[in-house]
């Protein structure tokens, strides 16, 4: 299978992942809007989903999936499953060790995310209890992430892709089912997510059996127990990981601070914010996520196999189909943030006032989705290479250069200032990283791009025009009672946005056909 091929996959799968979520999102905002109830609700889901990040998405999988490749390679996948079983094992004495700490030591976590909230008891304490209710998630899904790296591993991305989809079933089952008939409502969103960790993991676990992980458990256990567990591979693993879980971290903390930022502003604030990142995480998961999951084993392997060309010619190629479907989103998002909002938020609880301030924050995201994208394909250049000591120290100065902006944007856009900070510093992320992989030559971009960029701009700039005009053509918080209305508009406006941008770039000799092939 081309790695185009794979990409659409992923991606169509990713995108039902994405459409449950906007279902489940419509859910959440109907029935509970943004109020100080939500709010406590975002900042004790947020710890749980903060350490998955850091210890399997995130730092693990970038220190595991390298290695793990290199030993397929090399020594066949007997070694390779025998090396996963050693990673899983440490994963999870060391994740059940957190969870335990982290449902002792709730309080003083939610302090540290939100000290806004102390002025509040009953919604700080609301906040400590989800916390715990839902601190267990973070061993389930963190298994599962690992999982999800060793079918990447063996080819198999589908399955992992739709992992997601298990949780948004469960949030939407959970808040049809269960807030109806609870004394807090909010209580069954914590439900939801314990209930789909489980079920995730659970078909994780089926998964790796349907490739043959299991076939030889016995034997695999027996050289486990007998053989030095503390090999070459797992203390390489681990001297990736120290620095890595430092360079994700950076990031966790800037979404920690940035999340306290918001506890001590207007109340809805870290609700309004949590909205518009759940719009955001459509774009960079169909493309960056999709992209990045193909992306890293493949880069590994070439980097094993001593192929430095073909490491440059998958970057280039990740680049390229980046720039050519970031931009026009980009664009288009933040022209039609309000009625994007308005289609997927605007009922029941959801007011007008929380529209626009939902809207704003999705405006401030969507300078930085190309910065976002671009990150996930340039960041595994390095990772494929088991290079992690680059990233921390961009990743340091970006966090620093976000604070600033913060110090600087907040004042005077208050939440939304928050989303341009991240947007503005993603950018220079994207934009300092490559710079070195240039410089160091492991990539190597071509003559072609500057009319490349050029032309995509062209394209961009049409994009613009028939966004900015038809984002205006309808009073969308009056087409509130006619929704049907509404989504059937959005569509029109949506399809005709892209419509234009891909005639006019094949217009003017941008072929997408020659973008795909890889």
């Amino acid at each position: 299978m081309t790695l185009f091929k794979s990409t659409l996959s992923i991606s169509l799968i990713t995108l039902v992942s994405r459409v449950s979520g906007l279902i489940r999102e419509m859910l959440f905002a109907a029935y509970f809007g943004a109020s100080s109830q939500t709010d406590a609700f975002f900042v004790a889901f947020r710890i749980p989903n903060l350490l998955r990040r850091l210890f399997a998405e995130g730092a693990l999988s970038q220190a595991f999936i390298p290695v793990l490749s290199e030993v397929k390679t090399k020594k066949g996948e007997s070694a390779c499953q025998l090396l996963s079983l050693k990673i899983l094992t440490v994963l999870l004495c060391l994740l059940s060790s957190i969870v335990v700490l982290g449902i002792i030591f709730a309080d003083y976590i939610v302090f540290a995310m939100s000290a806004g909230f102390q002025d509040d008891e009953a919604i700080n304490d609301l906040s400590v209890n989800l916390a715990r209710l839902m601190f267990p998630y973070i061993l389930f899904i963190s298994l599962s992430a690992l999982i999800s790296g060793i079918q990447n591993t063996f080819s198999e991305f589908k399955l992992p892709a739709f992992i997601p989809v298990i949780l948004n079933v469960a949030f939407i089952a959970s808040i049809v089912l269960l807030a109806p008939v609870l004394d807090e409502p909010i209580y069954c969103l914590a439900i939801g997510v314990i209930t789909g960790g489980i079920a995730q993991l659970t078909l994780q676990i089926w998964g790796l059996n349907r490739i043959g992980f299991f076939k030889d458990t016995r034997q695999n256990i027996t050289l486990l127990l007998n053989s030095k567990f503390l090999d070459e591979n797992v203390r390489k693993i681990v001297r990736i990981f120290i620095p890595a879980t430092f360079a994700v971290s950076i990031a966790q903390i800037s979404i920690i601070i940035n999340t306290n930022i918001a506890s001590r502003l207007e109340t809805g604030s870290i609700s309004w914010l949590s909205y518009a990142d759940r719009i955001m995480e459509f774009p960079t998961a169909l493309l960056g996520v999709a992209l990045g999951t193909v992306l890293l084993p493949n880069l590994a392997e070439a980097w094993s196999a001593g192929k430095n060309q073909r490491i440059s010619d998958l970057i280039d190629w990740g680049l390229k189909l980046v720039f050519f479907l970031a931009l026009p989103i980009s664009v288009i998002v933040y022209n039609l943030a309000v009625p994007l909002a308005s289609v997927i938020f605007h009922y029941g609880a959801f007011s007008d006032y929380d529209l626009d301030k939902s809207a704003m924050a999705i405006s401030a995201y969507s300078i930085g989705i190309v910065g976002l994208i671009s990150v996930k394909i340039i960041a595994p250049g390095f990772y494929a290479r088991q290079e992690i000591k680059i990233p921390v120290l961009v990743g340091i100065l970006t966090l620093i250069i976000t604070q600033i902006l913060n110090l600087i944007l907040v004042p005077i856009y208050q939440h939304a200032g928050l989303a341009y900070a991240i947007s503005i510093a993603a950018c220079f992320n994207a934009i300092l990283l490559l710079s070195i992989l240039i410089r160091k030559k492991i990539y190597r971009p071509n003559k072609s791009w500057f009319m490349f960029v050029a032309k995509i701009i062209i394209g961009c700039i049409v994009v613009y025009l028939v966004s900015a005009y038809m984002s205006e053509v309808f009073d969308w918080k009056a087409m509130r009672t006619q929704p049907l209305e509404r989504i059937f508009y959005f569509t029109v406006m949506l399809v005709t946005c892209l419509a234009a941008y891909l005639s006019i770039t094949k217009i003017i000799g941008l072929n997408f056909k020659n973008l795909i092939k890889q």
